[in-house]
């Protein structure tokens, strides 16, 4: 089992901790974050300090997974650990279905639910949370965010640190520009 340490003890970072230990791949170290000073831990999992801390942990640490749902703030977070020399681990639930043709990049995490299809590629740090469906040959970018039951048909792309929020869908073969963010609900499809 790998010693995993989680930057972001929010809900995001809550619902990865319960994933990596359902998993049975890793040991949880415990959680760095900025937003909640008073927190001292999690399910009984320490909170170690703040982001600014982690250079601290690197002896005790195999693996971590920055779970912040802002994609710039994660984007930041990533870069920060792997200049310290920190491995990205992806983290995927056991209850999430991933075609195993499917490419997951490093710093990612697949939600209880979600489902990743036949050569669908994510790159570093994407988010797929639950129910989520990333369809055969879709690109999720660099830092790209689907939402709670946001849905990919075939083909379609998601630029980098993009976010579809709940229930938002790409129809067949759409590209999104990097940095956009799709409203709960919204659909956008070919003309």
């Amino acid at each position: 089992m790998k010693r995993l340490m989680i930057v972001g003890a929010g809900g995001h970072g809550r619902s990865v901790a319960e994933a990596a230990m359902a998993s049975g791949s890793f040991e949880m170290v415990g959680f760095l974050d900025d937003a909640f000073p008073e927190l001292t831990s999690v399910w009984g999992i320490p909170v170690l300090g703040k982001v600014s801390d982690y250079r601290a942990f690197r002896p005790d640490v195999d693996c971590c997974l920055v779970a912040i749902g802002n994609n710039l703030l994660r984007e930041q977070a990533v870069a920060l650990l792997k200049a310290g020399g920190f491995e990205l681990a992806s983290i995927i639930h056991p209850r999430a279905l991933v075609s195993p043709r499917a490419v997951v990049g490093p710093g990612s995490a697949i939600m209880m639910g979600a489902v990743v299809g036949t050569e669908a590629r994510l790159g570093e740090g994407a988010i797929v949370n639950c129910g989520a469906v990333v369809d055969h040959h879709c690109v999720v970018e660099d830092y790209g965010h689907l939402g709670v039951g946001a849905v990919m048909a075939g083909g379609s792309v998601l630029g980098r640190g993009a976010w579809m929020l709940a229930n938002a869908a790409l129809g067949y073969g759409v590209k999104i520009e990097a940095g956009r963010v799709l409203l709960p609900g919204e659909v956008v499809r070919k003309c």
